[in-house]
């Protein structure tokens, strides 16, 4: 394929929140108005935003099966909208948490995920969805890396941020920190630390920098004097993988790793927990700090921000992380 012949689906998210909305705005952008997009989501939604925040209604073509997706795209349309009937708008409201917008949701990932199974699409780049919804629709997943895995049969999914340049991967996602802790271990670093390694062996990615591992205690427990974890853990695990050629530094005090990473000292840092690594690249460019999924079939980007609630309904909500997740989709798959 050449690279203007690559496609992305994107699934609304939660309509109740402002998933529809940036979708519409970033379909406007400069950015994205000559990209092939294929939404997913119910046409219902997407024209009321539309009409409400007076929206342009960016799609050349309208369609309602796969096969009808995979036609449009043949005859060259840009952005096409898969129309699911998922929301009866009688009983629809923005800025409310309910089981119909989060089966919508869901119903969305699962029909973007199959056209990405069906080689229709190339990745999949997704917009906010919401947990409590999740569960009042019946869906046991609570986020999109489980709901993908599950639809993927893929055991071993990697979050990666990244943030201007800056890439950071996460052993562990939604923990509490007590069990983040206790999850540092060994073996799961060293299988993190040869995750990230595979990963990170293309061009988009430096290959004469390092990979560099967070400390988990204050500079890096000072030979345990603020935790045991460094010394029992972590460096047994790094020094496994270097005995096994791999190119691993650390552990680095998290409140350097993240700047160094920044100014190309290090190819990509491996968080070892949620929050460790979200405060790094949040407060870098909050906007621009994109999730990509690793160990799928295909390339997923997303959006890192929520389904904003307090917003939604309002049409003040910034299309700029959906833009963003849309070019690095592109770029991944074009390289």
């Amino acid at each position: 394929m050449k690279h203007n012949n690559y496609v992305i689906a994107v699934p609304m998210g939660d309509p109740s929140g402002i998933g529809p909305e940036i979708v519409l705005k970033a379909l406007g952008s400069s950015d994205v108005n000559m990209k092939r997009v294929v939404v997913v989501g119910d046409e219902g939604i997407f024209r009321k935003v539309s009409a409400d925040y007076n929206i342009s209604f960016p799609f050349d073509s309208v369609v309602y099966t796969k096969e009808e997706v995979a036609k449009a795209l043949l005859d060259g349309a840009t952005h096409i909208l898969l129309a699911l009937d998922l929301i009866d708008l009688s009983l629809f409201q923005y800025k409310v948490i309910n089981g119909m917008s989060g089966k919508a949701a869901y119903e969305s990932i699962k029909m973007s995920v199959e056209l990405a199974q069906d080689g229709i699409v190339n990745a999949i780049a997704t917009t906010p969805i919401q947990k409590e919804a999740l569960k009042a629709a019946g869906i046991k997943a609570i986020g999109h890396t489980e709901i993908l895995g599950e639809l993927t049969h893929s055991a071993h999914p990697v979050t990666m941020f990244e943030t201007l340049g800056l890439h950071i991967f996460f052993m562990t996602r939604h923990l509490s920190l007590r069990d983040a802790c206790d999850a540092v271990t060994k073996l799961r670093v060293y299988e993190f630390i040869k995750k990230v390694d595979e990963i990170t062996k293309n061009n988009l990615f430096s290959t004469s920098t390092p990979l560099a591992v967070a400390a988990l205690n204050p500079h890096g427990g000072e030979h345990g004097l603020f935790g045991n974890e460094e010394m029992n853990e972590i460096i047994p695990a790094i020094e496994r993988a270097q005995k096994e050629g791999i190119n691993v530094a650390g552990p680095i005090g998290a409140d350097s790793v993240f700047h160094l990473a920044k100014i190309g000292r290090y190819k990509a840092v491996l968080s070892l927990y949620h929050d460790q690594g979200h405060i790094a690249s949040k407060t870098l460019d909050f906007e621009r700090t994109i999730s990509v999924t690793w160990n799928l079939p295909f390339i997923r980007t997303s959006v890192d921000h929520g389904t904003a609630f307090d917003i939604a309904g309002d049409n003040v909500a910034s299309e700029v992380s959906m833009v963003e997740a849309i070019n690095v989709a592109f770029r991944y798959i074009e390289q």
